[in-house]
């Protein structure tokens, strides 16, 4: 009797770990799929780097993103002592008719102000000063079918990469 209830009680952990199991592998897989905006600076004419426009993208092929909103952070600036600094990205835009919305495929464009925290002059002086930045870009957006709940990506950091003619802001190079 005493051995029948050891099996039942093992058979019930076996069929609860399973069940956990199952649970944590769905969400895994959800949460690899969630959306992603993925980055990139368009390429400027002239100017200056801190006055660039960049570019979110939705590349998952599933799902929109919604309730989009940009930051931009100054990571570091070496040798000046600044603090990482969140700005409020300015000048988004959507496609026509996505207010805060990307479906799959789609693009948004914004800038980031950083200028104003150096207030720099309007000509492209600053280059010394952005050469020697990393910049990244914060996303908060709507978790899919569940709106209430929001989502937070950070990108890979960003610097001025001046082998491009004419120089823009390129992800870090590994290594």
């Amino acid at each position: 009797m005493m051995a029948h209830s050891g099996v039942e009680s093992l058979q019930s952990l076996i069929v609860f770990l399973a069940v956990v199991v199952v649970i944590v592998g769905a969400g895994i897989g959800a949460w690899a799929i969630r959306p992603v905006p993925s980055y990139a600076s368009e390429e400027q004419k002239a100017g200056s780097p801190f006055d660039a426009t960049f570019t979110a993208e939705n590349r998952s092929p599933w799902f929109a993103v919604k309730g989009l909103k940009f930051a931009c952070v100054l990571d570091y600036v070496r040798a000046s002592g600044r603090e990482p600094t969140l700005i409020e990205a300015t000048d988004v835009r959507f496609p026509a008719g996505s207010a805060g919305e990307l479906k799959p495929g789609e693009q948004a464009t914004f800038k980031c102000p950083f200028r104003a925290l150096f207030g720099l002059p309007p000509l492209n002086e600053d280059y010394g000063v952005v050469q020697r930045s990393q910049i990244y870009f914060h996303a908060s957006y709507d978790l899919p079918f569940i709106g209430t709940i929001r989502l937070s990506d950070n990108s890979v950091p960003f610097v001025l990469n001046t082998r491009l003619l004419p120089p823009r802001w390129t992800s870090r190079p590994e290594g």
